[in-house]
């Protein structure tokens, strides 16, 4: 055999573990049925700008060991995640905090949300929440809700919020302070020159080929490598012995707008439920002290622009899919299908897709670290 890994998926579960590998002596090949590296956290250069292809990607974490790792890779900027939300011509910061509530309510201070909040509550008079909807409300009460929370949540998930199971939104974050920063994470920001040039250090020295469908030439590529690395979606390696798993799909549309700035923000979501899409990206915003709009305090700024509009869809089978459907009845379906892995004497499954769980990307890091270490072992 020519290799000891092969790896199947050059994204960020797949790049971790080939560099560590390498690392450790073993000989790596990784492949990708797609024309790059870097799976969704690719990143490709337009009009001077690095337009994440695949949705916007802000690296968080409160795991220094995870920060530490990828500080080798990359130079990482302080970019904030502060969303904005837009509900028909009304705009609320994201996540709900006190700028949320002074807007929607006229009010000034914590005490009066939190009376704003639990007076709505009380008048849901909802004690045994049997779905989504009426979770929410008794979480943050109506107005939130019906302005913040539902239409974005059913484009989301192809379903009406009251065909949803309350256990999907466990807890809505709720602060009481005038603060826009999205993530509670000690450690935040976006790779400078984009994630692409971050993954093609990770892969520095690996046998890479692109272009390459696994499941088109899967008997020759096991032969050539004693393990293999799979990080696409496990009832697919399976194939579907046991049905199908449920994920969701993302179309993207993305243009070049010959403006300096806009939106005015990297993320704004679209709340209301008519609006087919769930958020416009403003790529050049991920890019702190270089996205223009700042007015004198910028020497140059560049004229245009490039904007993503991401519209959520039902996966099917040829789709990309992006993220699980982690609901009891899937998860109930991959426990079948993790059984099967787990008599896996030369298969790892790593990844959102291999380990079937809607993992941020510092989880993916920490969980490829894991896995390449208990296999070195």
């Amino acid at each position: 055999m020519k290799y000891d890994y092969l790896i199947v998926g050059a994204g960020l579960f797949g790049a971790v573990f080939a560099h560590e590998a390498k690392k450790a002596g073993k000989n790596v090949l990784v492949i990708d049925k797609r024309a790059h590296i870097g799976g969704n956290i690719y990143t490709k250069e337009v009009e001077g700008i690095q337009v994440h292809e695949y949705g916007a990607h802000i690296f968080h974490t409160s795991d220094k060991k995870v920060w530490d790792y990828v500080q080798q890779f990359a130079e990482f900027n302080r970019y904030t995640n502060s969303p904005v939300a837009r509900y028909k011509d009304e705009l609320y910061n994201l996540p709900f905090n006190m700028n949320t509530f002074s807007k929607m309510w006229g009010i000034s201070t914590p005490q009066e949300a939190k009376e704003k909040i639990a007076e709505q509550i009380k008048e849901a008079g909802i004690t045994e929440p049997k779905n989504l909807e009426e979770q929410a409300i008794s979480l943050v009460g109506r107005d939130i809700y019906e302005k913040l929370v539902k239409g974005y949540t059913e484009k989301q998930w192809g379903k009406r919020a009251t065909e949803l199971p309350s256990f999907i939104i466990r807890r809505l974050p709720v602060r009481f302070v005038y603060d826009n920063n999205y993530f509670n994470d000690k450690y935040q920001g976006i790779p400078i020159g984009g994630y692409t040039k971050m993954v093609e250090k990770m892969l520095a020295g690996v046998e890479v080929r692109l272009n390459t469908d696994y499941f088109a030439n899967k008997e020759k590529l096991d032969a050539e490598a004693e393990n293999v690395v799979f990080t696409g979606m496990i009832d697919e390696y399976y194939n579907y012995c046991y049905g199908e798993l449920e994920y969701r799909s993302l179309r993207f549309e993305t243009e070049v707008l010959d403006e300096e700035n806009h939106q005015g923000n990297a993320v704004v979501n679209y709340t209301e439920y008519e609006v087919p899409y769930t958020r416009i990206i403003e790529h050049k915003h991920f890019e702190y002290g270089c996205q223009g709009g700042y007015g004198n305090t910028m020497t140059e700024s560049n004229p245009k622009t490039v904007i993503t509009r991401e519209y959520p869809a039902q996966w099917k089978k040829g789709d990309e899919p992006y993220y699980p459907m982690n609901d009891e009845k899937n998860n109930a379906l991959y426990q079948k299908y993790q059984e099967l892995a787990k008599k896996e004497e030369h298969v790892i499954f790593g990844g959102r897709l291999g380990m079937y769980k809607y993992y941020d990307m510092h989880q993916v890091i920490a969980e490829a670290l894991k896995c390449v270490e208990e296999s070195l072992a």
